[in-house]
Formats: structure tokens, sequence, C-alpha cells
């Protein structure tokens, strides 16, 4: 979220610097396989200290030809495509490291890996398997079962910003898949939260069946988006199917999403991760923390192996990338496409203290965002920025892109802290990037630039163009760019602004209905000028932040469960608890926030532009005011369908019918921002609106191809009102919504039993065209012609 107004994303980042920077705890180690993993036949390697003596004294490596393996047959190896490829019966492997001197590829047979073993190391000989800053060799042999990864020899100099240590076995940033523990959340071997990982290598098994499957390609005008997270999904006993918390755990309820209306979903990040990087006991609930959410990336390429449903079983990394596909085949069978939630802003190495899996080890100067004396520039909040500027970082950056809508058929993704991408790479240099000098060019690392290469490149790519691809514009070193972020026409972003305005004004503070009546029409304030209102995807919660009814539950956090004293999360939460604060209140308060649900809820599906919805929100789900869940793998975080069973004839029937009545009005859907020719204006009097320091009431009509016309008005104030509607000859506006009103009188569809009933008791008030509307409450109405009969 919002990292200056309302940033509890920011904070839950604070709380991951925090720990890198004490990354001491004797349950977590580095990954390494120093001594474990260091075959007899090979020396053990010297000491950082001597090693840097010896690189300084002699910068060449020398490798004994040929080079030999009693498993497999080796050649040089081509320089591209970067990672494993299979080809010609066998495997290349191709790797960019521009400071090493010298490269060994580990090879290692699972059962190995379990028992901190390596199974073959090979030596690159840096004249017939180095091209350029490239190293590749080309295998030959059974690869069935087997991972690799890499070690990397050089200067161990973190003041020069290089980390190499020829004791650590390194992830390939290619990695298609990752291997590590077996279990979401179980400790590894002596209680290890960090044991050594590999990369899958890959192999000509059977290819997936797609059965014909193609990108939706939806117009995004048209999306109504829901951001969830895979595991809380489905974890909860009440799921009640065969492989909870998985890929496959929610492809079996994707037909709740296609009852509610759902045409995308946004899933929270599935790449690669550890769940047990900040593992502690949590004394207040009795269990222990973990990173939840996922965004501390391993491997950007690999999917979350432990979101698969037999992790333990032999080729459990082919089975979650198998297991994903079939997530994204089966949203798509359901008209629903696919967008993930994608961490380039940083990784799961930290800063200085942090782990050495990856990335630091590869190439640390190229991949991280450097201070002159090899400090970590740290945009992100969670100790490392992600270089995303520089040369070789971008094309990273559009090659994994590009595999995951290719290979993985996603139809799009949200950029988590996405004003990181415009900032300039450690040692910018203009002509490097554009070719040329720039006129006044001396800017510093990290200063934003209007013409990012990575975004140039991401937005102009033949691929990436043609998918949805949506920007959280800002970041936590106070970069903000909500309606500013480069976007060369195509870029959607997280509407924080809305989320605001919207709170402030349906809790009924002074001075928003000019803001309000703004994010109604899709923010042209914002996006006027080069974008369209479906540039704006609003939302009023999501995953950092109080649910949907935690916002009208709680005026203040409670955080207490997270292990910070309550010192993390948002404290400007622009939320109002209805008069009492918590769960426990008078039957009044808890229909008032019955109705302000119903209220922020119609809101968001009135207005013009894309809109989101948290996972959990249409059925009310609580967190019991705690607005930074980033730790929590527990009912805090899972969706809970007895819940939602429960208020399947309440709340979650009213939203099934106001996002059925959003794909319906042609007028909600425009292609462009509405104007004068189709929307009008009101106060309590036609066609007055009131725009003053103290109106808490907006009222539009729009005119639509499908409904004829309708009418909408917010009154958020505290006292009731009367309404004096647009008069329409021949016409009588007839109520649809009606927050004020309990279910299912909430929401009158034509198939309502009591239908006739509830609509005499608006008769006389609508023959004099006029409507009542108590205080914190919204109504919708239809135009209808009148019956002389």
């Amino acid at each position: 979220m919002d990292s200056i107004k309302c940033s509890s994303s920011f904070l839950h980042r604070t709380k991951l610097n925090i720990l890198f920077s004490n990354h001491t705890s004797p349950k977590i180690s580095t990954p390494n396989f120093k001594r474990l993993f260091r075959p007899s036949s090979r020396p053990l390697s010297l000491s950082a200290k001597d090693r840097r003596s010896n690189i300084e004294a002699e910068n060449v490596v020398v490798v004994e030809k040929p080079l030999k393996s009693e498993r497999f047959l080796i050649s040089d190896g081509l320089p591209s495509p970067f990672g494993a490829t299979v080809r010609d019966d066998g495997v290349n492997f191709s790797v960019y490291s521009a400071n090493s001197v010298s490269a060994t590829i580990c090879l290692i047979t699972l059962s190995d890996l379990r028992q901190n073993k390596v199974t073959e190391e090979i030596q690159l000989d840096p004249s017939t398997n180095r091209t350029g800053h490239v190293w590749h060799v080309f295998l030959k042999g059974d690869f069935k079962d087997m991972l690799y990864g890499y070690r990397f020899d050089g200067n161990f100099s973190p003041e020069e910003g290089h980390y190499y240590d020829s004791s650590n076995i390194l992830l390939d940033p290619y990695a298609k898949a990752i291997i590590s523990r077996d279990e979401f959340g179980v400790l590894g071997a002596g209680e290890n939260c960090w044991p050594q990982m590999a990369c899958m290598v890959p192999t000509l098994g059977e290819e997936f069946d797609w059965e014909g499957d193609m990108h939706l390609k939806l117009s995004q005008k048209d999306l109504v988006i829901y951001e969830m997270h895979v595991r809380g999904f489905t974890r909860h006993e009440s799921s009640k199917i065969e492989f909870p918390g998985t890929y496959l755990g929610v492809a079996e309820k994707l037909d709740h999403l296609q009852e509610l209306g759902i045409n995308c979903i946004e899933l929270m990040p599935c790449h690669e991760f550890n769940e047990l990087e900040y593992y502690s006991y949590n004394t207040i609930l009795g269990d222990h923390r973990v990173n939840f959410w996922g965004y501390s990336t391993i491997g950007f390429f690999s999917p979350m192996i432990r979101y698969s449903s037999s992790a333990s079983s032999r080729n459990f990394a082919g089975r979650a990338i198998n297991e994903f596909k079939s997530l994204v085949k089966e949203a798509h069978k359901r008209g629903i496409e696919v967008i993930m939630d994608i961490v380039l802003n940083h990784t799961a190495e930290g800063n200085e203290k942090g782990p050495i899996f990856s990335f630091r080890g590869v190439d640390n100067s190229v991949y991280y965002m450097l201070a002159p004396k090899g400090e970590f520039y740290n945009y992100s909040g969670c100790g490392n920025t992600f270089n995303c500027n520089h040369p070789v970082v971008r094309q990273f950056i559009v090659d994994c892109l590009r595999y995951w809508v290719t290979e993985m058929h996603v139809d799009g993704f949200r950029f988590d802290l996405g004003s990181i991408m415009s900032r300039t790479s450690s040692l910018w240099d203009a002509a490097n990037v554009y070719g040329a000098d720039v006129e006044g060019d001396l800017l510093t690392t990290g200063t934003p630039v209007s013409c990012p290469p990575v975004i140039d490149m991401i937005s102009n790519d033949p691929i990436l163009r043609g998918v949805k691809l949506i920007a959280e514009a800002w970041d936590a070193g106070g970069l903000y760019q909500v309606g500013m972020f480069p976007h060369w026409g195509i870029w959607s972003e997280w509407n924080g602004k809305f989320r605001d305005v919207v709170r402030q004004f349906i809790k009924g503070t002074d001075g928003f209905s000019g803001a309000f009546a703004e994010c109604l029409c899709g923010s042209p304030n914002l996006y006027q000028g080069g974008r369209k209102p479906w540039h704006s995807i609003n939302f009023v919660c999501a995953h950092d932040g109080f649910t949907l009814a935690d916002l009208v539950t709680y005026n203040n956090k409670n955080n207490l469960a997270n292990g910070e004293e309550n010192n993390d999360g948002e404290n400007h939460n622009c939320s109002w608890n209805c008069g009492e604060e918590g769960d426990f209140a008078s039957i009044s308060v808890k229909r008032l926030r019955k109705r302000q649900m119903r209220n922020f809820f119609v809101s968001l599906m009135v207005s013009h532009g894309v809109p989101m919805i948290y996972m959990g929100d249409e059925y009310g789900h609580t967190k019991g005011g705690n607005n930074n869940t980033y730790c929590h793998d527990n009912y805090l975080n899972y969706f809970r369908w007895d819940k939602k069973e429960e208020a399947h004839s309440d709340f979650f029937r009213f939203c099934r019918l106001l996002i059925k009545f959003h794909d319906e009005c042609e007028s909600l859907g425009l292609n462009d921002f509405p104007t004068a020719k189709r929307l009008q204006w009101h106060g309590l009097a036609p066609g007055m609106p009131d725009w003053s320091e103290a109106s808490r009431f907006v009222a539009f009509s729009l005119v639509d191809s499908v409904k004829r016309e309708i009418y909408v008005a917010f009154n958020t104030s505290h006292l009731a009102t009367l309404v004096t509607l647009p008069d329409r000859p021949g016409y009588r506006w007839e109520p649809f919504v009606d927050t004020s009103k309990p279910s299912p009188f909430d929401c009158i569809t034509p198939d309502l039993p009591e239908r006739e009933t509830a609509m005499k008791q608006y008769r006389h008030f609508l023959d004099a065209n006029m409507y009542p509307m108590l205080s914190y409450s919204s109504i919708i109405l239809l135009l209808s012609p009148i019956d002389d009969n």
C-alpha cells in the first residue's frame, strides 16, 4: 500500500529489513555446503581472506583438459539461452557471471541433496566453457532425479560489491524449479530454516496437455479482479477438499469465483520463496511466525514448489509446474484470467548480513543496486534493491515475464513496488543506456527517470505488450507515482488514491465529495491524457491493511500477534468502527457496520475503472483488527468456507448481484471517461450538486444503453434526508439497491419472492418523484416505463 499515506506494505518490509540485520538466530543458517558438501576428491577451499590474496596475485584459472566425468559426456556448450536447456539428447547449461574467475557446475541427485552430498562436480575451463561473461557447458547422460547448482570463485570484497565464495553452491537465476524442503512450514534437517537448495535439471518428459488452452485476452475494461493467496484460499478445514492449500485446491474452488462473477484472479506471490525466512515462536497464538505472504523471492522462474499437492513425491518439481499449469487451464475454462503478483524490487538475500544462495554469489554488483562502497540501496525496505535497469538484469526480467506468459499461460502481472523499476541502476550511464549522452544527465543511483529502460523494454516487447501490466506505483523509498507511472499507454496502476478518498468519504469525513466524484468517473484527474478509466485499478481493501469487515469494526490496528509490540502495520487506515471498537458491539452498531460494508461495495461497483476485491471480503472475513498479517499461517489468513456459507444469503448475495449489475451496465465500462452527454450530477435536488467542504451527499444519473438510465446516490451524513429525483416523463424510478435495508431487500431483483410487497413500500415516494435515504446509506435506482394499467 501507499508508503506515504497507507503503507502497511512498507512496514511489513521494514520487518524483513530488521530481521536481516539480526541474521544470527541459531535456528537459521546460511544455505551452503561448507564442510558438508565437499567430496573427498576435492580439497577444501581456502578461506575468503586467503582466497582474496591469491586472486589478487594471480587472476588466472587453469583447468586440466579434457574435462572428465564418470556419469556425463562433456562438451563446450553454448552461451545462450541462459539457464538449463534440453537439446540434442543432452542439457546445455549457461549462466552469466561477469566478475567471477572460475565456475563449477555441481550435479546432485535428489537422494544426495537430502544427505548433504554433492554427486559430481565439473570445473569449467574458461578457454572453452566461457564466452564473454557467460559460462556454459553441454552434458549428456542420465539426468533422472538430478539437480544442479554452481560454485563461483573470485574476489570476496564487499566494499567493491563482490561476494564470491566457492564454498557456496548457488542457484541458477534462470532455474525453472528450485528444490529444498518438502512440506510448507516444516523445518529442514537439524531444524535448519535454510537447508541447501538446488535447481531442477529439465528433461524431455511427457508434455503438459493444455487441451488447446489459449490466453483469454479479455478487454481490461471488463475485468473484475480478485486478489487471493493460493495457500490461504483453501487451507482451512472447512474447504473440505483433497489437497488444501495448493494450486489444485484453488482449481477445485474456482466455481465459487465464477458464481461471484470474478473473471480475473490476481495471485499473491507464487514464485519460490522460503516461508521459514524469519521463523519464530508466536507466544500470543501459540504457533510459529512464517513468511506467509511470500514477498521475498528466491527464484523468479520457479513456481512455489510447496504449493504442489505432493511435495514429497520424486518428481515434485515437475508436479508443481504442471499443477500451476492446471490451475491456469481450469481458470481459463471458466473465463477467468490469471495475473501474477511479481516481486521484482528485491530478493530474499537481504542486505550484507543476509544469506548468499543465488544472485549475490553469481554477480552481486550486477543484480543489486549498490552504493560506491558496496552498500546496498534499500528502496524496497527489505535490505536490497534489484538493479532493474542494468542491461543484464532488465533482459533477465523480460525473459522471466515471457516465460510465464508463453510457458505457463498467465495473462498478466502486478508489479510489487513497481516504482523501483523507474529508478536508475548502479553505475548509470546514459550513453550505455540510450546510445548517446543526455544533456544534464548527472544522475545518481536510484534517481527516477521518465523513460526507464526496463519499462520501455516490457512495454514494447511483442509478447508482453499484449498482457495485463499493473504497477504498484510507489516504493518504500518515498517515491509515489500514482497517476504518473511511466505507462506507454498500456500500464495500469493500483489506485491508492481511490482507496483513501473512498474510505474518507464513506465514513463521513468532510471535504471529500469532489474527490469522491473524481473516483466515480475513473480518476480522470490522474489518468486523462494518454490513458483510459480502466488503467485505474480501483480497490478499497487489499492484502495489506484492514479487511472490509475490519475497516468498519476497528479504529485502531491490533497487531500484537505479529510480535512487534503493535509497532508494525499502518496507523493511518481511514477506518471507522461505527461507534464501538472491536467485534463485540451492540446490535445497532453491527447493523451500521453491515450498511457501511455495502456502501463500500456499491462505490467500488459503480465507479469507472477496474474493480478489485480482496479474498474473503465477499463474506466479511475478519483478521481481528490485524492489518499486517504477513507472518500468519493460520485462521487470520485462511478463507473461511463455513463463514461464506453462513453469509450466502446475506453479504455474499449482495456482492454477487452488484458484480452482475456492474457487468450488465454498458455505461460502467465505457471506452473513455464519462462526459456530460450521459452523466449528470445531482444534489438533494436534480442538477444541483453540492461540492462544498461540508457536503456529504453525492448523486449522479448515467444514461445506459442496457438499463436506460441509472441513478446512484450516497448519503454519508449522520442525518437522514429526502431526495428529489430527476423527472423523466413517462418513466418511474424503481429501487434496485438500498443499503439501509436488511437482506434480501438491500438488493431487489426480479426473482425476489416478496418483490411486489417491497415495491409498494416505496410507491408513494416514487410517485412523488422522491426517495428517503437513511444516514450512511447508498441507493441505485433504475428507470422503468410507467404502466398506465
